[in-house]
């Protein structure tokens, strides 16, 4: 491949030839505002008649976006260009939902009337109790989320119209009011409880904790610290750019499905093990653990490849430095327990771990850097949460970065159906056999 002098960011910057089997292909080479280069391969099969092989989608950009950006070799995360640390600690999670979907910081005027639109869309319509009771009382939190999430295009067919900008943003709205009482439900469905109705005197994450934990023979009281924590945790986790429920939800609207079934999709696509049970991984992995002085023992497993033992909540697909996510959870972990004067031996646990792994030539050479899942597991646990309900909780706050991608994409004029490719390793083209004939 050669390339030619770089053009302005942004735009094309240089090309790249690629030769196969005597034809060639002039790819035009494309810069974002920061990050590295891509090829753009969109006429490779028309010129070679080649495609490109990316199981995973590993080295392939799908899209273009503002939205979020992640610098894995840093332990950088951005959204809409603000450092999430700054976020996490001078921001909420509703002013971050702001910024999300609209580009910029919201002043007073556009931050109170959002957050007013926000609390004046939580209640869901009352019919919908009746889809919880359609439910095994033991039916598993997310089975429940993706079961009545799609279900809310059937009662909301007034902001479905995908062609239409003030619906689309009617939708939005509605998802990101409506998620924390649908899943508040879904707890308390599965504990036997009365569902609680939302409270508009109250913060967003003010609102969810009232709405798990409280019940009708007598009054709730919020604890600040408490609601402070959760309200990091859904800011941490509101946006991580194109991972794997991100591009599920993008792959369905790309087909022009509704925003319902879209965020349905991406919820099913975030009940995996190794995308959003992370964190219920890394807890149960410290339960086994149980005690600081068995950790040598499990060191060891974890660097011998035959014993079939991996440390959770250690590493990730994209930081391949310490995610800065974990450095606020730790923060916020140190902070929940203070305020509850409650000792969690997992805690010792974990920061021995971190110590460890901050410390030993393995770890550092294979950068296996404690990710955010490491501590916000023990933070769910002390807030009252079970571990069923920690994807829940993720899918509450990531509920937001899905439905601003949607829209992204939605205004997107280079948007086309998904359709990818594949290499076919089957039998090649080959006669029917009548039945009686086959050996």
């Amino acid at each position: 491949m050669n390339a030619q002098d770089p053009a302005p960011k942004g735009d094309v910057t240089k090309t790249a030839n690629i030769v196969l089997n005597g034809k060639q292909s002039m790819m035009p080479v494309r810069s974002g505002s920061i990050g590295p280069d891509v090829v753009d391969v969109g006429r490779l099969y028309r010129d070679t008649g080649c495609f490109t092989y990316d199981p995973g989608f590993t080295s392939t950009a799908n899209c273009m976006s503002k939205i979020t950006y992640i610098d894995g070799d840093k332990g950088q995360l951005l959204y809409r260009g603000y450092p999430i640390e700054q976020l996490a600690e001078k921001s909420n999670f509703v002013e971050v939902c702001y910024t999300l979907l609209h580009g910029d910081l919201p002043n007073k005027v556009q931050y109170d009337d959002f957050r007013n639109t926000i609390t004046r869309h939580t209640m869901v319509h009352e019919q919908m109790t009746r889809f919880y009771t359609g439910f095994r009382r033991d039916a598993h939190p997310m089975a429940i989320m993706c079961g009545t999430v799609g279900a809310l295009s059937a009662f909301y067919h007034d902001s479905t119209d995908i062609n239409d900008p003030k619906q689309r943003m009617i939708a939005t709205h509605r998802i990101i009011a409506k998620m924390p009482t649908m899943a508040a439900m879904a707890y308390k469905y599965s504990i036997g409880q009365p569902f609680i109705y939302p409270r508009n005197d109250l913060d967003y994450t003010s609102n969810f904790l009232q709405m798990c934990f409280a019940v009708p023979c007598e009054p709730y009281v919020i604890n600040p610290v408490m609601a402070r924590a959760l309200d990091r945790i859904f800011t941490l986790h509101a946006d991580h750019e194109q991972n794997a429920s991100t591009s599920t939800v993008r792959l369905a609207g790309s087909s022009g499905a509704n925003p319902f079934a879209c965020i349905a999709s991406g919820i099913a696509c975030l009940w995996g093990p190794a995308h959003g049970g992370a964190n219920e991984a890394a807890l149960k992995m410290l339960e086994e653990i149980g005690s600081v002085d068995r950790i040598p023992e499990y060191v060891k497993m974890a660097k011998d490849k035959s014993s079939g033992f991996r440390l959770m909540g250690f590493g990730h697909r994209v930081y391949k430095n310490y995610d800065p996510r974990a450095k606020v959870m730790q923060a916020t972990c140190n902070e929940v327990l203070a305020n509850l004067n409650h000792r969690d031996p997992l805690l010792d646990v974990a920061r021995e771990l971190e110590r460890i792994a901050l410390s030993d030539d393995y770890f550092i050479e294979k950068k296996l850097y404690p990710n955010v899942d490491f501590y916000s597991g023990i933070v769910l646990r002390a807030l009252g949460f079970p571990t069923s309900m920690f994807t829940v909780l993720f899918s509450v706050a990531r509920t937001v970065g899905w439905i601003a991608q949607w829209n992204e994409m939605m205004e997107d004029p280079e948007q086309k159906i998904g359709r990818p490719r594949q290499l076919y390793v089957g039998p090649k083209e080959r006669p029917y056999t009548m039945i009686d004939r086959r050996a």
